[in-house]
């Protein structure tokens, strides 16, 4: 029987198929022709890729450490808080719950139902919307049900994910023409350039973070979540050079320079699999998307269950089931708030502009690590090597995405950060008010009430 508090059950393979399994989702399927037009040339192309994952990986470095010294559900709720930002960290989860995480679990679904309508067209309408629901509703009940089963299907899902993508890998390098390596783009054409690859590739590679809002769950965290989080990056970083390798010597450039689904036409190339390109990638798809979704529904709803322990949020999201012992309150919650968003429109413009104020904060994540290193309870069990250089180089990949969001949207990123202070400090300091004598007096039980 769970004695109120979330336990220690995820291992390092659970913890490795979270953080694959929520960075490799269906952006992939379209990114690698963007990245392709941003470069201008195979060989930049490529090389973005491989740039791109080297740029994660002080960021992880930053995220590992902070995760040692304070391994709790939460991620960066818990170091924006220890660093002193309280309002911040509550900004930043504010937004995640009604801006973003909910949202991105509804789009995942119909992005899952329209693949399926391919197959069965009945799948369309108000038919497609409640198949959506019905989706997110079987992934909930694994997750609601056993946090360790939960982290089993993950690694189950996440290893079904790849082998799609593995076989194009395979073949690609069989089939592959180099005479596609050699494009020289004709006089008077857009130039590219090796920035704007690597800018391009940039939203491929979020998602390892995703382990540490799950921090508190995970065995042995100061050895299992760096290995983790690190061995996340390499996996990612060679599974999306590998396929970029092999997407370029499969069609050629010009072709894949005009792609909007360079997987799907890549297979096209691949003799035997070109009659069914489309329900491979379209298969493909779901099953990416499936494990997506599914490590959404696993550790978003930390979030809110670590700042309703703290005070700063509602306090049912806080119950932890007594037989299962998981976040019960707080996962029902959000899949119940996605469904309802399943039956809206848009979601991926609103999840766009309110995505600038969580990168803002991810950039103060990172230099939350100067503050924390001067708290006497900061005692990390892994140390990023030469920490200031990594933190800086953290600092910048995140700012980097930041202001390429906020070039695409900058009004509505603005009023979305407006939006999002505007609602949530007066309930902050409404919680604060209400909660904060309480929580001191639970630290120092000295004061008197």
């Amino acid at each position: 029987m769970s004695n109120g508090t979330l336990t220690r059950k995820l291992g390092f393979w659970s913890a490795l198929a979270l953080a694959v399994g929520t960075t490799i989702g269906s952006g992939i399927f379209v990114s690698t022709g963007d990245v392709a037009r941003a470069a201008g040339l195979p060989s930049i192309s490529i090389l973005a890729w491989i740039i791109g994952g080297v740029i994660a990986i002080p960021q992880v470095m930053v995220l590992a450490e902070l995760s040692t010294a304070y391994p709790e559900n939460g991620s960066g709720y818990v170091y924006l808080n220890k660093a002193g930002w309280r309002p911040l960290a509550f900004l930043y989860g504010w937004a995640t719950f009604w801006a973003l995480d909910p949202p991105s679990i509804s789009i995942m679904a119909l992005a899952i139902v329209t693949y399926l309508a391919s197959f069965f067209p009945f799948f369309t309408g108000i038919a497609g919307k409640l198949l959506g629901i019905a989706i997110i509703l079987f992934i909930t009940s694994i997750h609601y049900r056993s946090v360790k089963e939960g982290g089993r299907f993950q690694v189950v899902i996440t290893l079904i994910k790849i082998i799609p993508f593995l076989i194009v890998i395979v073949l690609g390098l069989m089939y592959m023409n180099y005479d596609h390596f050699s494009y020289t783009p004709a006089p008077g054409s857009a130039k590219g350039s090796l920035i704007g690859g690597i800018s391009a590739t940039t939203w491929a590679y979020t998602g390892m973070a995703s382990i540490c809002f799950m921090a508190g769950e995970i065995r042995n965290p100061g050895k299992v979540l760096p290995k983790a989080l690190i061995s996340s990056v390499l996996i990612v970083l060679g599974l999306y050079t590998l396929l970029s390798v092999c997407i370029t010597g499969l069609m050629p450039f010009d072709k894949l320079l005009g792609s909007s689904a360079a997987v799907s036409d890549a297979v096209g190339y691949i003799p035997g699999l070109a009659n069914i390109a489309s329900p491979f990638v379209a298969v493909t798809a779901i099953i990416v998307i499936l494990g997506s979704l599914s490590s959404c529904i696993m550790f978003q709803p930390r979030l809110e269950y670590a700042m309703a322990k703290d005070g700063l949020f509602f306090r049912r999201f806080a119950k932890v089931h007594p037989k299962y012992e998981t976040p019960s309150f707080s996962i029902l919650a959000q899949v119940t708030y996605a469904c309802i968003l399943v039956f809206f429109s848009d979601l991926t413009s609103l999840l766009g502009y309110f995505t600038l104020i969580q990168l803002v904060i991810n950039i103060l994540d990172f230099a939350a690590v100067y503050k924390c290193r001067k708290r006497e309870d900061y005692q990390p069990i892994y140390r990023m090597p030469l920490w200031r250089v990594t933190t800086i180089l953290a600092i910048l990949g995140a700012a980097w995405l930041a202001w390429g969001t906020f070039t695409w949207a900058p009004l509505q990123g603005m009023i979305a950060a407006l939006i999002v202070i505007a609602t949530g400090l007066p309930v902050y300091y409404y919680w604060e008010k209400k909660y904060g004598r309480k929580r001191e007096q639970d630290n120092n039980p000295h004061i008197v009430a």
